[in-house]
């Protein structure tokens, strides 16, 4: 319960300090992209129930090139801030293992299943130290093997942790670690 009003308060404080730039990003993002300067994408979150996960577009609908703005927003993880709805919508925590496409999470065995009993965050000590996926990723030879044999095991490993020693304090500490990475 505490986390969960934590979670609402946070993002509704969260929310009111950020709308306009939410609002310039997605405007900006608009013309960038030639389109909606939403993106929207199915997850897996807490249970194994699919959801709606909301992130700024950071790429061309047509090419699947990052624009020049969407460079930046991956980078700060600006693109991001739409999953403050999510949160507010019971779909999401702040805190908590980052929700994955489906084929990931949703095919956890045996006592890694536990982590399908959390809610899915924003941010998370897993998410702090694969900050910089895509450009680990992108000096695989065999990117999509290194994640599945190496990245997603040690996540797994990570959020089986966090699912363990979970506590309010440390939410907090992953918090502040997430804001001052």
């Amino acid at each position: 319960m505490l986390k969960r009003t934590f979670d609402i308060l946070f993002s509704c404080i969260a929310l009111l300090l950020v709308w306009w730039l939410l609002i310039l990003l997605w405007i900006l993002l608009c013309i960038d992209t030639n389109s909606n300067g939403f993106f929207i994408q199915e997850r897996i979150g807490q249970y194994g129930k699919k959801f709606n996960i909301f992130k700024l577009k950071t790429f061309h609908p047509r090419t699947q090139k990052i624009s020049k703005i969407g460079i930046f927003l991956r980078k700060s993880k600006l693109d991001e801030l739409p999953q403050l709805f999510n949160v507010l919508a019971g779909e999401m925590s702040i805190v908590g293992p980052r929700p994955d496409i489906p084929g990931y999470y949703d095919k956890l065995k045996g006592e890694e299943r536990k982590i399908l009993e959390l809610k899915p965050g924003i941010t998370s000590l897993a998410s702090i130290k694969y900050g910089n996926e895509e450009e680990l990723l992108a000096k695989q030879s065999d990117p999509l093997h290194y994640n599945d044999e190496i990245i997603f095991p040690d996540k797994v490993k990570m959020n089986l942790e966090y699912y363990y020693k979970h506590s309010f304090l440390g939410d907090l500490k992953i918090i502040v670690k997430t804001i001052l990475k």
